[in-house]
């Protein structure tokens, strides 16, 4: 059987935060504002796959209002997701995503992020699609106030 889910994030910036991209620290004068690291390309991904395999959303697991999660690295978060669906009896077949920002341009970064987050979910960096784009200056995102990701898993049983 195959399975579908979609998955988006969005996050405030704000200066002196760190920006946390896909399991990587990218460089910036801005970051996002969250409960946790704010890596909304983690976040949209585990929401993509909690989807696909009928697990409700990242907020279900890991709420925002449980300290035990402040501050905590994402890509815990993405472990913990996986150990869900795969228990739930499902594999990645691929997941593609969306970083919408104006700045910083993170082309550089996209093999770093495949492959970190490829070791994270057991799966071969190919599997995963990571894609950048701007806003064209319109919005949220365009007034560079913020960063929002879609992402799509199938997963297969």
């Amino acid at each position: 059987m195959i399975r579908i889910g979609n998955g988006f994030d969005v996050h405030r910036l704000e200066e002196g935060c760190d920006l946390w991209l896909g399991g990587v620290l990218v460089p910036h004068t801005k970051g996002c504002v969250a409960h946790s690291d704010g890596d909304v390309v983690i976040h949209a991904i585990c929401d993509a796959l909690l989807g696909a395999a009928n697990l409700r959303d990242i907020g279900v697991h890991f709420p925002d209002t449980d300290k035990t999660f402040k501050n905590i690295d994402s890509k815990l978060l993405l472990a913990k997701t996986m150990e869900l669906v795969r228990s739930a009896g499902y594999e990645i077949g691929n997941i593609d995503t969306v970083v919408c920002l104006e700045k910083p341009k993170i082309k550089e970064l996209i093999p770093t992020m495949q492959e970190t987050l490829a070791k994270v979910m057991n799966i071969a960096a190919n599997q995963l699609s990571i894609k950048a784009t701007t806003c064209e200056k319109l919005g949220f995102v365009g007034r560079e106030e913020g960063i929002a990701v879609y992402a799509v898993a199938i997963l297969q049983s």
